[in-house]
């Protein structure tokens, strides 16, 4: 994906936040607890909701570079 698509619409939440809000964690091994503080730190996902399968894709694919 691109730092740039947007992922979650109502928060305006692009990939590149994602990436950015998991540079911020000391460490991300467990997708949904990298998947809660990405949604602390973005608002990701608190809208409607229909984002959240996105939000964890991006979180495992940038976990698997």
């Amino acid at each position: 994906m691109e730092p740039g698509y947007e992922i979650c619409h109502c928060k305006k939440v692009t990939f590149g936040d994602v990436e950015d809000a998991l540079q911020q964690l000391p460490h991300f091994d467990d997708v949904l607890q990298a998947f809660d503080d990405v949604q602390k730190i973005t608002h990701c996902s608190t809208g409607c909701g229909k984002c959240h399968n996105k939000i964890l894709d991006a979180i495992s694919a940038i976990m698997m570079r």
